[in-house]
Parts: C-alpha cells; sequence; structure tokens
C-alpha cells in the first residue's frame, strides 16, 4: 500500500511540473464533456469530449475542438474576488450515435478567475452550423441540425 501511495504521489508531481498552461475540468449544460485547455497567452485552444444531448433525440458522443481567443479581461469588477473576463473562438464540432453530425462551431465564453483559487468559472454558448446524417441498412438523409445553436452550458476548469 505504501509503494501505491508513493507512485501515486511521484506521478502527481511529475504531471504538476509539466502540466504548465493546461487547465483541466468539465462542461454542464447541453451535455456532460470533459474539458482541457492550453494557454498561449492572450489566445488558447479547447478540446471537449463527452456526451451531447442537443444534437438528437437520444444522448449522442461529441467532441468540439476550438481556437479561443481571450478578448476582455475586467479586475476592477470585483477585485477580491478575481478577475471577470469574455473570450471567443472558433472550431469544429463532430459526433452521433446512429447518425453523425460535424460542422463549424463558434464559441463565446462570459467568466470569472478566481484570485484565491486557480479556477475558473464560466458560461458559454457554442453554437454549431451541423448537419446531422442519419443511416441505416436502407436508407440515409441529412438535415440542417438547428438544435445545435442551443448549445449553452456551464464551463468550470482548474488551471494546473
Amino acid at each position: 500500500m505504501k509503494k501505491l501511495v508513493l507512485t501515486l504521489a511521484v506521478c502527481l508531481s511529475a504531471i504538476t511540473m509539466y502540466a504548465q498552461n493546461w487547465s483541466i475540468g468539465g462542461r454542464v449544460g447541453a451535455g456532460f464533456q470533459f474539458d482541457a485547455q492550453y494557454d498561449f497567452g492572450d489566445q488558447y485552444v479547447e478540446g471537449r469530449f463527452g456526451a451531447g444531448f442537443l444534437n438528437s433525440p437520444a444522448v449522442s458522443a461529441d467532441f468540439t475542438a476550438l481556437y479561443n481567443w481571450k478578448l476582455f479581461d475586467w479586475a476592477d469588477w470585483t477585485p477580491n474576488a478575481g478577475t471577470w473576463f469574455f473570450d471567443a473562438g472558433c472550431g469544429i464540432n463532430v459526433g452521433g450515435a446512429h447518425w453523425a453530425y460535424v460542422g463549424p462551431a463558434g464559441m463565446a465564453k462570459f467568466g470569472i478567475a478566481f484570485n484565491e483559487v486557480p479556477i475558473k468559472l464560466s458560461v458559454d454558448w457554442t453554437p454549431s452550423l451541423s448537419c446531422r446524417i442519419a443511416y441505416d441498412n436502407y436508407s440515409s438523409y441529412a438535415r440542417f441540425n438547428g438544435i445545435a445553436l442551443a448549445n449553452f452550458a456551464l464551463t468550470c476548469v482548474v488551471e494546473l
């Protein structure tokens, strides 16, 4: 048991040392997704993977990759709590179950980066202009996936 605890401690230390500029967390709303972000300074890339609830009549696998820009910071709104921010980006959204969907995605995110803890909490809108393609043994069809425009969620990430 001691070896296991020691091994876990060493692994977590190594991950923390090499995980600079990374943030990981979750996104809940139009789906439940794991969220990972890599920060480049005034830009960052974001990847989301999980279950989507909007793109179909049932739960589907959902993957979104985004390139985001940090547009505005407001440190003077609540200086004791943290810095408020507004980010925007673009990317691609894909997924499916017994159907597939793919399309370009945009992103607008408003949130707060807390001062005392390395946590960011935000509300984001990630609309996708996607096409839903259904298929089975006998036929297939493609339709505009209008419900994908309502992709709102709450995102919480921890900066490593």
